[in-house]
């Protein structure tokens, strides 16, 4: 590692021009030094240490750290300051691990590979996954699927004994299959969507971290994070390893996630260096020297003992569908032991006859092995009625939807953390937007400058007021500059964008040298930048003159309010009386009329140090001057705003900007109407009118704001808790860490990706990951969509849960037989469950879902629109098929076995061609944009196709007999005639009270 070495003054000797014996015993005494020096260090580390020179500082490197991953352990376990005393502090562990506090770690390839290997990855141990098996055993623990699979056991074992094990084997062999097929399709779909919720989940734990190597900030994954790391820490940062305080300001962290305790702790370099992975800043800024990562971290340790995940998160959606199953399921399962009982009765009874007509039970007569196989045909054909019944494809097509609305919302720039959001989004009826970096690009820039209230350029700037100025611009301040070698000399700059446009005007229009300032002048005193206060403060001495400056900067109006004094255009220091406040408002709103941010710069010199007490004078300052920062809209931002009008959803954006700035970009984003729109029309507020107001004023006023300006977080957090007791649905967009209350408090937190902070992105439900206000109204498209898709999936799975059922109880009571086999039946549940649900639960959202009102909390599930569409197919299904059961061997002159594949082929042909009515619930075109949803059309070439070779050469495994041309154009226009009845019964109105409001019973609230 690397040693900095400062030669100490007493040794330096003043070498004189022309003098070349000056300069040689210069030299001598210098390698005596430095030869004592290198005797002494290597006695101590016993290790082969080379001296190197490199930028006019004299580093020594040791080949190999001395020290290990279980000593750092130790150190930060118990925090213990005098362990970390013996190893040189934080400069020495620095040293050791071959580091520097200021320029980080070289970032070769070679060097990185060498700390992983040495000291581990930032990364922990990943619980098991689960595996297809898991999932095939998840289907195997479903009673009714276990019921079939014993009755097809003993079907197959009776089969063989009776008619030997060629021709027995197709009962109880076909269930066999059919239930395989059933699990398959079903563990495999519900496997993969496993596996993309868990990449989803391991793309949100990818954090962002900013670094200094090789002298440069840069920003990297937080699992590329290495022990020597230098880190900077600012508000709303997750700590992303262990580490060691190198320098920092103001900073404190909330360790609740380690200790359950929510007082923020405070960090030092004295007192308290210890910074823990997975704690978050909540004040302040700094620089941690990282000391443990992944496993070797408290956080790390604590993960190794906790081996599960939340993978069976439970939305509220998911919550009411399984109750609607679980109802419906009840429905069928009493169904079935009705059928059951009668199927059982008449059988014993004497009342079924076989294929040669004779009676299937005589008595005595009848063989043992006749009745249990008899019995077990009945108790499988009950039972899979229970299976067609259950609608279990319901959380199937919310998993699938959910999985497929995730992806594609990640494409569109928008990471779902939480599950329940992507439902919730569809439902919301207000979003609480911010300005700055939402609505707006996020690249401001100063754009003009007002010394007193005169426009000014750097030349007319009086000196001592431009020294000034720049001692507020470069030292008052988080961000940073730094010229990059790498970039031809150029500067980069880093920080808030305020901060790092306030810097670049600095630095390449005002002439600012940010080193020159930081050798002549040091930090004694700093305020940071927070949402309250609107501003930041820094007590600065001059090391030349001695001289002591408290600079602010911040919101115009707070920082005006801080002011006795102005510099006017020559320089000279003015009272600042109610006139001059006047006419600065003036020039406030005339830079605000022109949607530009205005910053304030102030002053103060310091004379009796005993006066302050330590701490920043904020009052009797000296104005400065003002900057004007433009930050443009964005492109698109004003027609996604009349989208979510024309949606039903209310736009309110809640802004720190003053009043006249806020208005103006309200404007311009369409947010407000007209830019006539007055102040006191009750459109707009300020933040301290709005928490001043009572409890029953802001109740009275919070739906009509439009606009607030000058709001903290709590003015947001306040108006979320107002819209929610109002009945709205709210979406919140936030960026900072005191904006975590309000992001938990909303129905729908939206954080952002770039500008937000971890903490921010923490509390949220999704993170918008191009900080566009135009993604949020994506966002709420896709919330929509999947509310949308499981509408269309219940509509259509409801039509073939109630045909199945009327059907096969008809048929069972009044002939004591059941047209549809087991296996058909398993068949029907296929289609029905797997297949129906991906090709309904994958349709795109379109523009019509955005013409609609939200849907409200308690809306039913089931509407009276899908009530209408559901029974007018389920009935014309009973009605057609019960006729073919009972007249359809006389009306067509054809056998039982023939009628039968006719039943069932009409069935199966009437559910694919219902799947294209399901598509749209509402618009009677219902083949609008079909060829845009590629698996839709495939699962329904799929499914066709399948039913072919299941009428035409699986008989045996179906029990079906082969079709001619004219019986499959009569099934196919059986089916065909779902279209145009669903055309039809959408010219029927229907009233908009829910169906449920009429019956008083509890249970239906779900629907």
């Amino acid at each position: 590692m690397d040693i900095v070495l400062k030669i100490p003054g007493d040794i330096v000797i003043s070498l004189r021009k022309n003098k070349k014996w000056h300069f040689a015993l210069a030299k001598i005494n210098s390698l005596r030094f430095l030869l004592s020096l290198y005797k002494e260090v290597a006695s101590k580390k016993k290790k082969n240490i080379i001296p190197i020179c490199r930028n006019d500082e004299l580093f020594i490197k040791i080949d190999e750290p001395n020290i290990t991953r279980s000593i750092l352990s130790t150190i930060m376990k118990n925090k213990s300051l005098d362990e970390l005393a013996e190893h040189g502090n934080v400069e020495g562990i620095a040293t050791s691990l071959d580091s520097n506090t200021r320029r980080g770690i070289k970032s070769d390839v070679e060097d990185l590979k060498r700390r992983k290997e040495r000291f581990g990855a930032n990364t922990y141990p990943a619980p098991p996954t689960k595996s297809l098996f898991h999932f095939v055993c998840e289907s195997f623990k479903d009673a009714t699927i276990f019921i079939l699979m014993i009755c097809a056991a003993l079907s197959l074992a009776f089969g063989i004994k009776e008619d030997g094990i060629k021709e027995g084997w197709y009962d109880g062999g076909s269930i066999f299959v059919a239930v395989f097929l059933v699990i398959s399709v079903s563990s495999i779909s519900n496997f993969r969507q496993s596996k993309q919720f868990e990449k989803l989940a391991e793309i949100s734990k990818n954090v962002s971290v900013e670094v200094v190597r090789n002298g440069r900030r840069q920003e990297i994954s937080i699992f590329e994070v290495v022990v020597g790391d230098v880190v900077c820490l600012k508000i709303g940062d997750q700590v992303p390893a262990d580490g060691l305080l190198i320098e920092g300001v103001s900073l404190e962290v909330d360790e609740s996630s380690m200790t359950g305790e929510s007082d923020h702790v405070r960090v030092d370099r004295d007192e308290n260096p210890f910074l823990f992975s997975g704690t978050k800043v909540v004040d302040g800024y700094g620089t941690m020297l990282v000391a443990c990562v992944g496993t070797s971290t408290a956080w790390g340790v604590m993960m190794g003992t906790i081996m599960s995940r939340d993978v069976d998160e439970q939305t509220p959606l998911q919550e009411r569908l399984n109750k609607l199953t679980s109802s419906i399921g009840r429905v069928g399962l009493g169904v079935a032991s009705l059928v059951l009982v009668v199927l059982l009765a008449r059988y014993f009874t004497g009342s079924t006859t076989d294929e040669h007509g004779k009676k299937e039970f005589d008595g005595r007569r009848t063989k043992t092995d006749d009745v249990i196989n008899a019995v077990v045909g009945i108790i499988a054909a009950a039972v899979t009625i229970v299976v067609v019944a259950i609608p279990e494809g319901l959380p199937l097509a919310v998993t699938l939807t959910l999985a497929y609305s995730m992806k594609r919302m990640m494409a569109d720039q928008a990471m779902v953390r939480k599950l329940a959001a992507c439902e919730t989004m569809g439902s919301a009826t207000t979003i609480c937007t911010d300005k700055t970096g939402t609505l707006t690009m996020n690249q401001m820039k100063v754009t003009s400058f007002y010394l007193g209230v005169k426009l000014m350029e750097r030349e007319t700037i009086v000196p001592v007021v431009l020294e000034l100025l720049h001692q507020g611009v470069g030292l008052n301040t988080a961000g940073t500059v730094c010229r990059c070698d790498e970039l031809g000399g150029s500067f980069e700059f880093s920080g808030s964008p305020t901060e790092k446009a306030i810097l670049s005007w600095g630095v390449l229009e005002m002439g600012m040298d940010v080193e020159r300032l930081r050798r002549e002048c040091t930090v004694l005193c700093v305020e940071t930048f927070n949402s309250e206060k609107k501003a930041s403060g820094v007590l600065l001495k001059n090391l030349e003159n001695g001289d002591v400056h408290a600079h602010w900067k911040g919101g115009a109006e707070m920082i005006i309010a801080m002011c006795s004094h102005y510099h006017d255009a020559e320089g000279n220091l003015t009272i600042l009386d109610d006139f001059q406040k006047m006419r600065f408002d003036e020039t406030i709103r005339g830079m605000a009329s022109n949607s530009l941010r205005c910053i304030a710069f102030a002053c103060k010199q310091v004379i009796n140090m005993k006066e302050i007490g330590g701490t920043i004078p904020q009052t009797g300052l000296a104005l400065l001057g003002l900057a004007g920062l433009k930050d443009p809209c964005r492109l698109g931002v004003k027609e996604a705003v009349h989208d979510c009008r024309k949606a039903g959803v209310n736009v309110k954006m809640i802004t720190g900007d003053n009043l006249f700035t806020a208005k103006a970009i309200a404007v311009e984003c369409g947010i407000l109407d007209c830019n006539n729109q007055e102040l006191d029309d009750g459109s707009m507020v300020e933040g301290v009118e709005f928490r001043s107001y009572t409890e029953d004023e802001r109740m009275a006023k919070v739906e009509k704001i439009r606009v607030m300006a000058r709001s903290s977080p709590f003015d947001k957090l306040l108006m979320v808790q107002c819209l929610k007791r109002k009945g709205h649905v709210v979406a919140v967009t936030g960026d900072g860490t005191n904006d975590a209350p309000a992001l938990k408090e909303a129905d729908i937190g939206l954080s952002m990706g770039i500008q937000g902070t971890e903490v921010a992105k923490q509390s949220s439900d999704i993170v918008i990951l191009d900080d566009n206000f135009a993604t949020v109204t994506t966002v709420l498209k896709w919330g929509r969509c999947v509310y949308n898709n499981i509408q269309k999936f219940i509509q259509f799975q409801l039509t073939v849960n109630v045909a199945a059922l009327v059907i096969n109880l008809v048929a069972a009571v009044s002939s004591g037989e059941v047209p549809l086999t087991a296996v058909q039946l398993l068949w029907v549940n296929l289609i029905m469950d797997t297949l129906g649900a991906l090709a309904l639960a994958t349709e795109r959202p379109s523009e019509e879902l955005m013409k609609k009102k939200p849907v409200g909390r308690s809306e039913p599930l089931i509407t009276n629109v899908m009530w209408r569409n559901l029974m007018a197919q389920a009935m014309y299904q009973i009605a057609v098929l019960l006729t073919l059961e009972f007249r359809g061997g006389a009306i067509l002159g054809i056998n039982e076995k023939v009628n039968d594949t006719l039943i069932f082929n009409a069935f199966v042909l009437c559910q694919i061609f219902n799947e294209f009515n399901a598509r749209k619930i509402e618009k009677k075109n219902v083949f609008e944009g079909i060829l845009k949803n590629k698996l839709f059309v495939g699962i329904i070439g799929v499914t066709a196709v399948l039913q072919v070779v299941m009428v035409e050469f699986l008989n045996k495994f179906a029990d079906t007999k082969r079709l001619n041309l004219w019986e499959w154009g009569m099934c196919i226009g059986i089916a065909a005639a779902s279209w145009p009845i669903g055309f039809a019964v959408k010219f029927i109105s229907v009233p908009e009270r829910p169906l449920s409001s009429y019956i008083k019973l509890k249970n239906l609230k779900f629907m």
